[in-house]
């Protein structure tokens, strides 16, 4: 019998004692055993702490993205590995996709966020606050790397998601991870690990695995930690009151099982696209992972002249679910994780089933293909009717964490959203319907009781990737009984991971500290114009200051007739009463082209090309006769990745440089201000 290791302090160990005993989902034969008695947890995030903050801290986004990619790719390529193992959780190869490259697709979007984030380690927030009459005085939001480790406490149900859906948020902000995945399942996670290990791309420290039952691990967590847990609300409610969390203030995020509900809009009857997909999409919730999802449809909810017509469609979708062994040709639906993990569910279901009378799946009496019933842990789709909703409260307390749902009927929308919000918050919610008026109304209505809501249609069915789906670039969590924290969620979810500081200070020390330039910081001339500097050779807060043009009316029709821009205000002198203008206004994008014209050297040099325009304003009306000039300086240099394998531009060496505009007229007073991307080569060897 196998023992699995633990991966901690730079090396693999198995831990003392019988362990965890873990089991085949089919045959209820044990596979392995999980220990992590007489590890030092202290030892073991103070290692993180110590080895893999500092490595993952010096880090830029650009490079802890690239590292995420690298990951991605490794892994991918052994991915056929990953997919036996989790067979023996009971998964059916659709079940594993979403476990194995649903986790590997996590990466890759983090590792694309590498391009939203600046080339250094931090990340300046939002915009500049002036704080004095003079601009000597500003602030700003700076959001650097916890000095801590990130702990990660995983449920059974996705070892290979659950992980990598948050290490791949917490590498991105460069904050190390040791990962505690369910003892009933880590056999998967191990496997996965011990890959990520071998393949050398992730700095020593920056992972580490635990993968017994972690008794312990959080007596040792400090301030500069962040902890996550996915799992029951219960065992979420206890962890959150630990004494060490409350006593350092350590963040903590919960993600837990909720009595998620789907609805059916009024609209949507019989022979409707919307009818079909209904149905469709609560079977799969029900048979999907064998039900053991913290996102799957709990509560059905039909307009009441609906209930029968839709119960019979359910129970004709869900009596298609061939049971058993997926490796067997045909089968649909595996097994829960162990017969542990099925006791549970079918003390649950009695509960249930004594208010609300079970209307399809027998959990006594059903067919196993490919398996023996008695020694797996198998268990048919079950459809519960809850016919008084809002008296039997029982449907919004009880989770069975299984392939069981309750369906249940609603007079009108409002009462539909008021059973809705009776589970106490929920992960996600589903509104099908057609009709905008309702899904406007239901989305605004119940969405403060809903982590996330699915708006389900015949326009969206075809890509959409379903209510049990959190993507990753959008936040996966709820409010109440759901844990009421956030996961994920694109670049918001790796700012959890970091600290954020309000800066104090003149623009100038800002920018030092920030290398992003700030309104009123030194600017500093040169010799040289600095389109003819190679990305490397520009810094920070040079400046540019160019001739000066006075404005005629000829520039105005000119840029007319160019542009085809006849806007009364700047060709109708007699149109202006009423208007903000003493007179004929030359055009915003004139102001702007002319000073491209001034601060642009024409000659061939190291800029590539113009990226484009961040942000653009015209602050002040320019009449015929007033002289402008520009100040063009560096704000901000992003590096950019060359691929010598092809050809063009993506195989140059090269850097985004952010410059920003700033057209002031004869009184000094800025007229124009604007944000523009230059592409710049790089010297390259």
């Amino acid at each position: 019998m196998k023992k699995l290791q633990n991966y901690v302090l730079g090396s693999w160990t198995a831990g003392s004692g019988d362990g965890v005993p873990q089991y085949n989902a089919y045959t209820g034969e044990i596979i392995s055993t999980a220990s992590d008695e007489g590890l030092d947890f202290g030892a073991i995030l103070e290692y993180g702490r110590r080895t893999g903050n500092p490595a993952l801290r010096k880090m830029t986004f650009p490079e802890r993205g690239r590292m995420l990619k690298a990951l991605a790719l490794y892994l991918l390529e052994r991915k056929e590995k990953y997919y036996a193992i989790s067979h023996l959780t009971g998964a059916t190869k659709a079940d594993s996709w979403v476990d194995i490259e649903g986790g590997f697709g996590n990466l890759f979007a983090y590792s694309s966020l590498r391009r939203r984030f600046p080339d250094e380690p931090y990340f300046l927030e939002g915009e500049t606050v002036r704080l004095s009459k003079e601009n000597t005085f500003i602030g700003h939001h700076i959001l650097v790397p916890k000095h801590g480790v990130a702990v990660h406490i995983n449920a059974f149900n996705f070892p290979i998601w659950g992980m990598l859906e948050k290490i791949s948020v917490n590498l991105m902000a460069g904050v190390p991870a040791v990962v505690k995945p369910s003892e009933q399942t880590s056999f998967l996670t191990e496997a996965l690990v011990q890959d990520i290990i071998d393949s050398g791309i992730l700095p020593e420290g920056a992972l580490q695995l635990v993968v017994g039952q972690g008794r312990g691990i959080l007596d040792h967590v400090q301030s500069q930690d962040v902890v996550t847990f996915t799992g029951s609300a219960a065992t979420g409610k206890k962890l959150r009151a630990h004494p060490a969390i409350i006593e350092h203030a350590v963040p903590f995020t919960m993600e837990a099982d909720s009595l998620n509900a789907a609805v059916l809009g009024a609209d949507a009857i019989p022979g409707t696209l919307e009818f079909d997909l209904f149905i469709k999409e609560v079977r799969r919730e029900m048979v999907t992972k064998a039900g053991q999802k913290c996102t799957a449809v709990r509560r059905i909810l039909v307009p009441e002249k609906l209930l029968d017509e839709v119960q019979q469609a359910l129970i004709g979708a869900l009596a298609k679910t061939t049971i058993g062994d997926p490796s067997v040709e045909g089968v649909r639906m595996g097994a829960l994780i162990n017969r542990l993990q099925l006791g549970r569910v079918l003390e649950k279901l009695e509960t249930l089933a004594a208010v609300t009378p079970i209307v399809h799946g027998d959990p006594k009496a059903f067919q196993v293909v490919g398996a023996e019933r008695e020694k797996g842990a198998f268990l048919p789709p079950i459809l519960l009717r809850n016919e008084q909703p809002l008296q039997q409260m029982i449907t919004h307390e009880t989770e069975c964490f299984g392939p069981v749902s309750t369906i249940m009927p609603y007079k009108d929308l409002d009462e539909a959203i008021a059973i809705t919000r009776l589970g106490k918050g929920s992960l996600v919610s589903t509104i099908c319907t057609y009709d905008r008026q309702i899904q406007r109304d239901y989305v605004l209505n119940a969405a403060a009781y809903h982590g996330r809501i699915l708006m389900l249609n015949r326009d969206s069915a075809k890509e959409s990737t379903g209510h049990g789906s959190p993507m990753p670039l959008l936040v996966h969590g709820g409010p109440g009984h759901a844990g009421g924290g956030e996961e994920m969620g694109g670049v918001r979810g790796v700012l959890h991971y970091m600290q954020r500081t309000a800066l104090q200070g003149h623009p100038t020390d800002i920018t030092n500290v920030s290398n992003e330039f700030q309104p009123g910081a030194a600017q500093t001339e040169t010799p040289v114009h600095p389109f003819k500097k190679y990305f490397e050779d520009l810094f920070v807060g040079e400046t540019l200051i160019t001739a000066k043009h006075t404005v005629s009316e000829a520039d105005i029709h000119n840029f007319a007739n160019v542009s085809g821009d006849n806007f009364y205000a700047h060709m109708d002198v007699t149109s202006l009463a009423g208007t903000p203008f003493t007179g004929r206004v030359a055009h915003g994008y004139f102001i702007l082209s002319k000073a491209a014209g001034l601060f642009v050297d024409a000659k061939k040099g190291p800029v590539l090309l113009n990226y484009g325009i961040d942000e653009c304003r015209f602050t002040k009306p320019v009449y015929p006769g007033m002289t402008i000039g520009v100040k063009l300086t560096v704000k901000e240099k992003i590096a950019q990745e060359s691929d010598p394998t092809k050809e063009g531009v993506a195989a140059i060496p090269r850097g985004i440089v952010k410059w920003l505009v700033d057209v002031y007229d004869e009184t000094g007073e800025t007229v124009a201000i604007a944000t523009i991307l230059t592409m710049v080569a790089k010297k390259g060897k």
